[in-house]
């Protein structure tokens, strides 16, 4: 009898393991394999930390992690234009990203070149002209914000002498510098923007070094095209005002800083991967308006006035409503010679060929 209960009991307990078995093999079969992350990567020419270019540039990348949980990123910093660039996208499209924004205009060509070799992989070239099937370019109309900043300068004024500190003699900085020179002289015909070039988009000492120099020649109002705060912080050290760019440069010269002509990439980051996640992407140039949020001011210092204020957003609203924009005629070069008749507006084309300086520039632009 107890043999027999003995081998009652283990035929009992071999079914119930049996069973427990075949419940365990079920539920593996029917669970769902985790999903592959989105890999997606971003070219900085400076490093993230330099308040600037880059930095604004990985805020939008952050928001992209902070909205697409399964998008994975990579960043590579401090690449030089040139070759080394193009080393580092044949890197990154060999690791499998299936997305790469190279954020500088120098990584126009390096980026055509390896789009050639990685038919699937999307490339997103910022600031260039040049396309292929799987490679788009993005911008925005940075020169809206440029040109309601130049507002701020010319009522900010008292010498009527502005310095610019400019990186590299390209179009986009040409127009940059062209649009807030319309801008201040919107409000004091009298003012002059004196121009200086670095040829750098990142050197802190070099930039500032700029800054202090045209605070020499008499400015008293401090605006840039560079990735740094140097120029900020040389106007702060005088006792000057300034304008900032890419990000909200108040925090590294909060004494000086007016506003700032500032990028909003995240939302724009968002739409692209989405797009290419959904199979729906196009290779397309797309150059943002104020409208879409992806250029504006940062907000103002204390020191500007309501007056001023009231100004600005009277020009923005005239942007915005798409009736009327920056580089609408009349306008004179350095000559006094009319380049854009009255009413005429500029077309895009032209505008990203911009080589020469309108009436009220001070400075040559290097052939």
């Amino acid at each position: 009898m107890k043999s027999k209960y003995l081998l009652v009991m283990l035929v009992g307990l071999l079914s119930t393991a049996l069973l427990l078995a075949g419940c365990g093999g079920t539920d593996k079969k029917t669970s769902a394999p985790a999903a592959e992350k989105t890999k997606v990567a971003f070219v900085y020419v400076g490093p993230v930390g330099d308040a600037g270019w880059s930095y604004a540039h990985d805020q939008g990348r952050k928001y992209l992690m902070e909205k697409m949980p399964d998008v994975q990123t990579t960043i590579i910093e401090s690449v030089p234009e040139g070759a080394d660039s193009e080393r580092v996208i044949t890197q990154l499209a060999e690791q499998g990203h299936k997305i790469i924004f190279t954020t500088s205009f120098g990584y126009m060509d390096p980026t055509i070149n390896v789009s050639k070799k990685y038919p699937n992989v999307v490339f997103m070239h910022c600031s260039g002209f040049k396309t292929a099937p799987n490679v788009g370019t993005y911008f925005g109309r940075i020169y809206q914000a440029r040109y309601l900043s130049g507002i701020v300068a010319g009522k900010a004024t008292k010498s009527n002498v502005i310095g610019y500190v400019a990186a590299h003699p390209i179009p986009e900085v040409i127009r940059g510098i062209n649009a807030f020179t319309l801008g201040v002289r919107s409000v004091n015909p009298d003012a002059k923007v004196k121009v200086i070039w670095t040829n750098t988009w990142y050197d802190p000492a070099k930039e500032k070094q700029a800054g202090l120099s045209l605070l020499d020649a008499g400015a008293d109002v401090i605006a840039q095209h560079q990735d740094t705060p140097g120029p900020q912080q040389a106007a702060e050290e005088r006792g000057k005002f300034s304008i900032g760019y890419n990000t909200d440069m108040s925090k590294m010269a909060p004494k000086a800083v007016l506003t700032s002509a500032v990028w909003n990439w995240g939302p724009y980051y968002v739409n692209v991967v989405d797009a290419v996640k959904k199979g729906t992407w196009k290779s397309e140039q797309y150059w943002g308006p104020m409208k879409d949020n992806i250029v504006g001011l940062a907000p103002y210092g204390p020191m500007v006035t309501e007056e001023t204020k009231k100004a600005v957003e009277d020009a923005k609203q005239k942007i915005l409503s798409g009736q009327w924009d920056v580089f609408t005629g009349p306008i004179k070069d350095q000559s006094g010679a009319i380049r854009i008749a009255e009413g005429t507006k500029m077309s895009d084309q032209d505008m990203l060929q911009f080589n020469w300086f309108v009436e009220g520039v001070e400075g040559t632009i290097a052939k």
